[in-house]
């Protein structure tokens, strides 16, 4: 006969905090279904939510090399004749605003230029061009969007795409070395084909939840973020300026 398990967290959007001790409350469930009625047994359970000795509890990080994950897991042992069921869920774990620093604007004016670009050992192949614009800031909340403008001032090439790249830059190691890894988070193009000179292109990216975290430091890893300004010329010749940006839960 078949029977299911599931965990059922009774928070509707099962994100809870650190902080003072908080109860996790659950409901495991084992069904029937193929009897008539269905056979069902509800299991009520709870356990607080408390770090163990000198830990602390990280915000939910779901990421390429650091994941910061927070499960509950039940197996249910049955005979050698059947298999033994597993059932895992997940519940998040986020800062509170007593815990954190708040993200006050911090605007930055920026000039792409072919002699501004970083790490090019042949500028004189790049078209002459300009682009100017600005961030809202580059300390951010996670929870609200990532706002600014850029303007093409002039360009001897036409442009194929203009894209904003969201980047998270995991540093991982001990005391003997550290490995260093940037992987793309999520990509949105604003500009589509050769766009007018001196219009003004709106920038507006959301962070997208678990994939981002406020920006974290700790003696054993890192999680930062960046964001790229990519312009596409038609010839696919790629120009990338970079941003490093802080983000905070508030």
């Amino acid at each position: 006969m078949a029977i299911n398990l599931d965990i059922r967290v009774k928070k509707a959007n099962k994100v809870y905090h650190e902080g003072p001790i908080q109860l996790v409350s659950c409901v495991l469930e084992v069904a029937a279904p193929g009897k008539i009625p269905a056979g069902k047994t509800e299991i009520p359970f709870e356990f607080p939510l408390i770090p163990r000795a000198n830990k602390t509890l990280y915000e939910t990080y779901h990421g390429v090399f650091v994941n910061i994950q927070y499960l509950l897991r039940c197996e249910m042992k049955r005979s050698f004749l059947a298999k033994d069921l597993i059932k895992v869920a997940e519940f998040i774990v986020e800062y509170k605003a007593s815990s954190c620093e708040k993200a006050v604007p911090h605007p930055v004016n920026f000039s792409i230029t072919p002699e501004s670009l970083q790490n090019i050992k042949d500028k004189g192949r790049i078209p002459r061009f300009l682009v100017t614009g600005h961030l809202d800031s580059t300390l951010c909340c996670v929870t609200k969007p990532f706002t600014g403008e850029l303007v093409v001032e002039r360009c001897e090439l036409p442009i194929k795409s203009v894209e904003l790249q969201l980047v998270r830059v995991e540093t991982c190691g001990c005391a003997e070395g550290y490995a260093r890894d940037a992987t793309e988070i999520q990509n949105i193009q604003i500009g589509e084909g050769n766009v007018p000179c001196g219009m003004a292109i709106p920038i507006y990216m959301i962070f997208p939840r678990l994939f981002t975290c406020p920006t974290l430091s700790t003696s054993n890893f890192k999680v930062e973020f960046e964001v790229n300004i990519v312009i596409i010329f038609q010839d696919d010749h790629l120009i990338t300026e970079n941003f490093p940006v802080v983000l905070t839960r508030y």
